[in-house]
């Protein structure tokens, strides 16, 4: 690792350490503020989760996730995304099957209740 790579992510266990305060004090706030109003706690819960991924992102293993977020943004786009047509003719091979192996079951269960029932007598 470079000097630099090494004085850039050279206090990340101290931001995690903030990270997990920030979540505490998210948690605890909401407990200890209660009887406020929900719009209040949900802003202040909002602006403390912002704060702490902020932190997060500044961290080797949150750039390493933002990285990986990119890349999977990236190889998104390059999906084909089937049609509105091939997703119902999909759907229904996928219920027609559902519905044969259902009914495939139901008669193997039913003959093995009458073989069994024929043996136990």
């Amino acid at each position: 690792m470079s000097t630099k790579a090494e004085q850039e992510f050279r206090f990340d266990g101290l931001k995690w350490l903030i990270v997990a305060l920030l979540v505490a004090a998210g948690v605890a706030g909401n407990v200890v503020f209660g009887d406020q109003s929900l719009l209040y706690r949900v802003i202040a819960l909002l602006v403390l989760a912002i704060v702490a991924i902020a932190v997060a992102m500044q961290t080797e293993k949150g750039a390493a996730l933002w990285t990986l977020m990119q890349g999977s943004r990236n190889e998104i786009r390059k999906v084909v995304w089937p049609s509105h047509q091939e997703t119902l003719q999909t759907t229904a091979i996928v219920l027609v099957l559902v519905v044969l192996m259902a009914l495939i079951l139901w008669g193997l269960d039913s003959l093995l209740s009458y073989l069994v029932a024929q043996i136990i007598g």
